[in-house]
């Protein structure tokens, strides 16, 4: 899914109080993290995921690779976290601008 800059902006300001419910540490992405993403998309649409202890490079690396294996938006990288978006077919909660 690939967000418009209008949706980020939308997203951006919605995400802006969230805490991240998954934390990444030094065993990086595994399996049991990519289903607790998948899990936590389904339930809230909008998280937060904390990549700890890697350089900027790595972290952006690492984001962009949760995003693929995950099939979610990524909304932005803030320092350490990283916000992810999938909007559900049914009932959102969020209302995306059209552009």
């Amino acid at each position: 899914m690939e967000l418009t800059t209008k949706q980020k902006l939308y997203l951006k300001s919605k995400a802006h109080d969230l805490k991240p419910v998954v934390m990444i540490g030094q065993k990086g992405i595994t399996a049991n993290v990519i289903e607790e993403i998948k899990s936590s998309i389904d339930h809230h649409e909008l998280i937060k995921v904390k990549i700890a202890g890697l350089e900027k490079e790595d972290r952006e690396a690492v984001a962009l690779e949760l995003s693929e294996k995950a099939d979610i938006a990524l909304v932005q990288i803030l320092g350490s976290n990283a916000t992810y978006f999938k909007q559900k077919k049914k009932e959102s909660a969020f209302n995306l601008p059209k552009e």
